[in-house]
């Protein structure tokens, strides 16, 4: 079976005995060709359309534009009835229509946080009580029976 690559790599007037050799070639040429311009393409799919010349990132060099900032990843341990007024606040998103995801409204609070002055700070932060950190421990259930002494 010959392929198109074949049959271009080789001129008609070439006996088949050329043909044959220089289909591995062509082959090779082929396969190593064939990856390329897929790529290229889904490149230019996946790319954003340009923005129009007279906006400001346009107009500043590749380096001047701002750069997306570094992204932190945390855990912390919250009171049951304070974790349930995110839930109530993303509620009141929604119905707002400027629905927010938990992350969202955390920062939005920090925003407001770093807005106060100094003693509306201090106010707030007296306002909320201190927790053990860490991870709760698990509920043991009552019906548990006690482990046996090793012997």
């Amino acid at each position: 079976m010959t392929t198109s690559a074949q049959i271009i790599s080789a001129a008609p007037s070439e006996p088949k005995a050329a043909t044959k050799a220089a289909a591995p070639r062509a082959r090779k040429t082929t396969m190593s060709n064939a990856p390329a311009a897929p790529k290229a393409e889904a490149k230019s799919a996946r790319t954003k359309p340009a923005k129009a010349p007279g906006t400001p990132a346009a107009a500043l060099p590749k380096d001047a534009r701002a750069k997306k900032p570094k992204l932190v990843r945390d855990s912390f341990t919250i009171p049951k009835d304070e974790y349930a007024v995110i839930e109530t606040l993303k509620q009141r998103a929604v119905s707002l229509s400027q629905p927010a995801k938990k992350s969202e409204l955390l920062r939005a609070g920090l925003k407001l946080l770093a807005s106060l002055s100094d003693g509306a700070l201090r106010n707030a932060l007296q306002a909320v009580p201190s927790i053990k950190t860490g991870r709760p421990k698990a509920e043991t259930p009552a019906a548990k029976p006690a482990k046996a002494p090793r012997k």
